[in-house]
């Protein structure tokens, strides 16, 4: 090997330890900085979702709902298998192996910035996000990005993945007022989840990331348009097989506004 080679090579290796390095203690630093502002997690061992007061008729009809919010929480068990792949695969689809961070999609996240100066990939993972909708605010600066980290770190190491699951499917904003994915499909369909299509499911799926802009009430065309991107997410997972893709995007939408105002 040529010397001027060999120095090369001895240069560069030494540069990128030497960046490593500093990225590593960097990242210390700033957990040590952040740490002790960052909030408790313990109060997500015993949540208690606000729901809103409804009034029914002595044979169980709905008529009267007071709240700003539409919320109807379920256990984990009780969600449909197709709405947590459908969900998985289009927020987070290495959501049961990462520990909290999937550190390839906050790299892809960063080189698309960087190359592209697109901000609206995040590379947030559900446990991210739980940590931001329960703790944190919506403001996108880099301080906020690492306390959701660290916080999404915290807990994974204390909730399981299906506990996590839980909090986000009952937690997120879905529009018109609706909150979790069971008071969107009342919402959005006048059904219970285990009653929706696998279009209407990959319709929902696709709500949290426009639920003001692009869900099917509001803006039917871009609610397809996600929807279809959900659907062909969970054929390449292996989640649906072909003829189920078929007739899931063929399938012509029916969303409309359904019980109170």
């Amino acid at each position: 090997m040529k010397p001027i080679i060999k120095k090369t090579l001895i240069y560069s290796s030494i540069t990128l330890l030497s960046l490593f390095l500093i990225g590593v203690l960097s990242l210390v630093g700033l957990y040590l900085y952040l740490s002790p502002k960052l909030p408790g997690i313990e109060s997500l061992d015993d949540v208690r979702l606000q729901v809103p007061l409804r009034v029914f008729t002595r044979s169980g009809q709905l008529i009267a709902e007071f709240g700003e919010m539409k919320r109807n929480p379920i256990k984990y068990q009780d969600f449909p298998e197709s709405l947590i792949h459908a969900v998985v695969a289009a927020e987070d689809d290495r959501f049961f192996e990462h520990p909290g961070v999937d550190y390839k999609g906050i790299l892809r996240a960063v080189l698309n910035q960087v190359t592209e100066g697109d901000k609206s990939q995040g590379g947030s993972t559900i446990t991210m996000q739980v940590a931001r909708n329960f703790f944190l605010s919506r403001e996108k600066t880099y301080m906020r990005k690492f306390s959701e980290i660290f916080l999404a770190l915290k807990i994974e190491s204390q909730l399981t993945k299906n506990e996590i699951l839980e909090l986000y499917l009952n937690k997120i904003y879905l529009g018109k007022r609706a909150y979790g994915f069971s008071a969107a499909a009342q919402v959005y369909y006048g059904k219970a989840l285990s009653e929706l299509s696998l279009a209407q499911t990959a319709m929902l799926a696709g709500l949290p990331q426009a639920p003001s802009r692009a869900n099917p009430v509001t803006s039917q065309e871009r609610a397809l348009t996600r929807r279809n991107h959900v659907l062909r997410r969970m054929l390449k997972l292996s989640y649906i097989n072909d003829a189920e893709f078929e007739t899931a995007q063929a399938e012509i939408d029916v969303a409309s506004m359904h019980g109170q105002a």
